[in-house]
């Protein structure tokens, strides 16, 4: 039976420590979240749908948030890719404080620094695999051209080398993924988050998927925040937060690959 720890989080004199490993010690944050929360609010009534989420994900590390629906989970991605402001509570993203920023730094900031993959893969249907991939990188607007080397090496380390002149209704369910998660990797982004990104996949697309998102988590450096009510596919983790009620319960370490029961 796996052993899921408390999140508890304490403060001493040498700073915040960690007694359920919300925190890892053994690498450089990326992000820190102290308190957050978010309230919605319809009326006079308060719904809280996030409650005081105290983390932190090292920089290059793989971390599954897992929780039914209605934890709280999609809230922490939104917050976390910036679509969405916390209700109180601090969130540091690579330095930056989150909190701090206006609307439109916020969004350049999520285009220059964070990748998204989503559930619905969100393909162009009019596009092709190569045209999806591309438009990712000219909607962050950077300002050298895309390297088609780049390009040609990330198709070709997530199997879809041979299909990038195929539009999104020629490629299967799992194509179509991989096809989305090369358009949030092509710019180089410092985190992915990827929220239910086997949730329209049988199981061996799953897996496959799952498998890539590691392989370009180990290969590029990258921190990937990965969101799902699976908890087979929560394992590929370093580590999992588990959530409930809005509320991150507990934590466990992954074993870096899908378990079967």
């Amino acid at each position: 039976m796996r052993q899921i720890r408390p999140a508890t989080r304490i403060r001493g004199a040498a700073g915040w420590q960690e007694t359920g490993c919300i925190y890892n010690p053994n690498v450089q944050p990326i992000i820190i979240a102290e308190h957050l929360s978010k309230t919605y609010k319809s009326g006079k009534i308060e719904v809280p749908a996030l409650r005081n989420a105290t983390f932190s994900i090292g920089r290059g590390e793989f971390v599954s948030v897992v929780g039914p629906s209605g934890s709280g989970k999609s809230t922490l991605f939104y917050i976390l890719g910036g679509l969405a402001r916390a209700t109180s509570g601090k969130l540091i993203i690579d330095g930056i404080d989150f909190a701090t920023l206006k609307d439109g730094e916020r969004t350049k900031m999520r285009r220059s620094r964070i990748g998204f993959v989503f559930q619905k893969f969100n393909l162009l249907p009019t596009l092709t695999a190569r045209g999806n991939i591309q438009i990712g990188y000219d909607i962050a607007d950077r300002p050298q051209r895309l390297d088609p080397a780049y390009l040609d090496h990330l198709a070709d380390l997530l199997g879809i080398k041979g299909r990038l002149d195929h539009l999104p209704s020629e490629l299967s369910g799992g194509e179509q993924q991989r096809v989305a998660i090369a358009r949030a990797l092509i710019t180089r982004p410092a985190i992915i988050l990827a929220d239910e990104p086997t949730g329209n996949l049988d199981t061996k697309n799953s897996d496959a998927v799952l498998d890539m998102l590691k392989d370009t988590n180990r290969e590029f450096k990258q921190t990937v925040l990965m969101i799902t009510h699976n908890q087979e596919a929560a394992t590929i983790g370093d580590r999992i937060l588990h959530m409930r009620d809005g509320e991150m319960v507990g934590v466990e370490t992954g074993v870096g690959h899908v378990t079967h029961v």
